[in-house]
């Protein structure tokens, strides 16, 4: 399995010429043009390494830097950016943010840096993804959406699955309303936030055939996926 990296750079030209050249490099490259798709892409999927840009539509490099650190505090994340001053740079370590690059740089310099962030964390790239996630007596295929139990079986919508996914990966955790909202509509006003309320509705009603399973909501918080025995 290849090292893989989510790239997220407005500059479709530079975003190309990036891409394009870490993949002959032997990366497998995941390409968006900007910080809501970039939050979307990396809960829909699993990456080893991210690579920001700053300033981009929709959500910047920094918000898309302090969404990921909600969900994964340790994949590696590297910055690019146009801006060289201090502040900017203080900034995007306060984000979480592990190395930084500012425009316009050389693709070796971009290896290098690339090398040295992946030898910073223990990587196992050969480790197979779990595809199959264990709740209580029920099983979660992660990639057909399936959720079974001896008694019960559902095929979830794409929107259900990720909402779950999301669950799993912080599992006893509290997940904020926001990051759950952007991760799966992009998003988190007022209309999208009343419809993830129906689709945590329908996921308890999915885990009924066993009452060890919970999913609580934290008021003004969020939730939080628990597996009481």
């Amino acid at each position: 399995m290849k090292i893989k990296i989510l790239l997220v750079e407005d500059d479709t030209s530079l975003g190309f010429i990036i891409s394009d050249q870490l993949k002959s490099d032997g990366y497998h490259v995941t390409l968006c043009t900007d910080g809501a798709d970039g939050f979307k892409r990396f809960n829909e999927e699993s990456f080893h390494l991210c690579i920001f840009d700053v300033m981009m539509p929709k959500k910047d490099g920094f918000s898309l830097a302090r969404d990921v650190r909600k969900i994964n505090a340790d994949i590696p994340i590297l910055f690019l950016t146009a801006k060289s001053m201090t502040e900017d740079k203080v900034e995007g370590f306060k984000a979480g943010g592990d190395d930084y690059l500012t425009k316009p740089f050389s693709i070796e310099e971009l290896q290098v840096r690339l090398s040295a962030l992946l030898k910073r964390v223990n990587i196992i790239v050969d480790a197979p993804e779990e595809t199959i996630i264990k709740l209580g007596e029920y099983s979660f295929d992660t990639i057909n959406f399936k959720l079974i139990h001896p008694n019960f079986e559902k095929t979830l919508t794409k929107k259900e699955a990720h909402i779950l996914k999301i669950l799993c990966k912080l599992k006893n955790q509290v997940v904020p309303r926001d990051v759950v909202l952007n991760a799966v509509w992009g998003q988190d006003d007022y209309f999208v936030g009343r419809s993830l309320d129906v689709f945590i509705t329908k996921l308890r009603k999915y885990f009924k055939e066993d009452d060890s399973i919970l999913i609580s909501n934290v008021h003004g918080i969020g939730f939080k996926l628990e597996i009481v025995k």
